[in-house]
């Protein structure tokens, strides 16, 4: 399916089903996935960026296995709300799942959720909440970046 809004997301999720979000980096890919009733945003994993065709077969895996109904994806944009190169990058990624991905994922409607900040937040909190060590972070911040991002998405979905 395409990149739709989130009022057109609304419209095509009617009853329940788990959304998924991406932090799409240049190394890695964060993974969160919600709750059956789309009100609670976990961490799921991160995924090391290879060849498209794997990373893409690896998420319709996880799309398949988690019965998943939409995408929503970070969208990095500037500070002023501007689009930069990395916002090209991750509108390209957005259209080689709907083109190129395995049919359990390239059928699922994506949103573009704006993700300005979401790993200078979740960095914050680790440090300060929890105390985390550099190596320990860098091990889990971009899945929880994906969970910040699916947060803001389902709020936006209410």
């Amino acid at each position: 399916m395409a990149i739709v809004d989130f009022s057109e997301l609304k419209a095509l999720l009617v009853g329940d089903g788990r959304l998924i979000a991406l932090d799409v980096g240049t190394k890695t890919i964060g993974i969160a996935t919600s709750d059956v009733r789309r009100t609670l945003a976990t961490p799921l994993t991160t995924l090391k960026r290879g060849r498209l065709a794997v990373d893409l077969a690896t998420l319709g895996d996880l799309a398949a296995k988690h019965e998943i109904k939409a995408l929503a994806i970070g969208l990095p944009l500037n500070m002023d709300g501007s689009e930069g190169p990395r916002c090209q990058s991750v509108r390209q990624f957005a259209a080689n799942i709907a083109r190129h991905g395995p049919p359990t994922l390239a059928a699922l409607p994506i949103v573009l959720q704006d993700e300005r900040l979401s790993t200078a937040a979740v960095t914050r909190g680790m440090i300060e909440d929890y105390d985390m060590s550099r190596s320990r972070r860098a091990q889990r911040v971009d899945a929880a970046a994906a969970a910040w991002i699916l947060e803001s998405a389902l709020a936006r979905l209410k």
